[in-house]
């Protein structure tokens, strides 16, 4: 049976880190997702700075569920990508650090089959951030978005084995016309983390919008259903952006993952 471990996504709750971690404890979340480009950068955390975090982690009994690494551009753009992909280097090796084997990043578009460069580019980052993982220890999840399932994972099928893994984030592949379900059927042996988070499609203004966990149409029992076929054991991390009222939210949604 598929057992459900709680994440926070700090950033969501808009609060200083030491405020969001104790925010998020008093919740009653198990973990958090930090932000390595906002909240804790790799580039200014020396070794003890990572000791004080981990203390503060263990006193309030909290591990890292991710660390999120958004780079601006993705991994088949070639401008500035040796600094790129070393900047990913260091959110993974201070990943692994905190704790956690998971960085979760938007790769960028994958690109079509037929633009060659542009592909070519994308695989040969992912293959050497791949190697590099495996020496340290942690991998960097490719957050499902504007590609739907099975392409995201025809790509995964070019890279060598065990290069990355997948963040599934169901609102985002909502917002972008794609069923999450079919991600994770696609998806699912690769799936390394999971946001909770839900959207809808608006009809009137033609896209996707987020909204509450379980009243949009993410339908999280069957995407974790699906999950537990392929005995997934990672974190479900919470994220809600979008709202005027974070907290009461990300308490809703909490209530909504123990219930099922």
């Amino acid at each position: 049976m598929l057992q459900i471990k709680v994440g926070v996504q700090l950033a969501s709750l808009g609060l200083p880190l030491k405020q969001g971690l104790l925010t998020a404890r008093e919740l009653g979340a198990e973990a958090v997702e930090i932000d390595a480009r906002h909240e804790l950068r790799p580039e200014e955390l020396s070794q003890t700075g990572v000791r004080q975090i981990r203390k503060l982690l263990d006193d309030l009994n909290l591990r890292v569920s991710c660390l999120g690494f958004r780079t601006r551009r993705g991994y088949h753009i070639a401008d500035d990508l040796e600094a790129r992909i070393d900047a990913t280097k260091r959110a993974l090796r201070l990943a692994y650090d905190l704790g956690t084997n998971v960085v979760v990043n938007h790769i960028g578009r994958v690109p079509a089959d037929d633009d060659a460069g542009p592909l070519s580019t994308m695989v040969q980052a992912l293959t050497d951030l791949g190697r590099y993982s495996q020496r340290v220890g942690a991998f960097l999840a490719a957050e499902t978005a504007s590609e739907s399932g099975p392409d995201l994972a025809k790509l995964i099928e070019r890279l060598p084995p065990g290069s990355i893994g997948v963040d599934l984030n169901p609102a985002q592949l909502i917002i972008h016309g794609h069923s999450p379900l079919e991600a994770a059927r696609a998806l699912g042996p690769h799936v390394m983390h999971i946001h909770a988070n839900d959207a809808a499609r608006d009809v009137s203004a033609g896209r996707g919008i987020e909204v509450q966990l379980g009243r949009g149409s993410a339908e999280f029992p069957e995407l974790l259903g699906v999950l537990e076929e392929h005995q997934y054991r990672g974190y479900i991390t919470i994220e809600r952006r979008d709202t005027t009222s974070a907290i009461a939210d990300v308490r809703q949604a909490i209530e909504f993952l123990r219930n099922l």
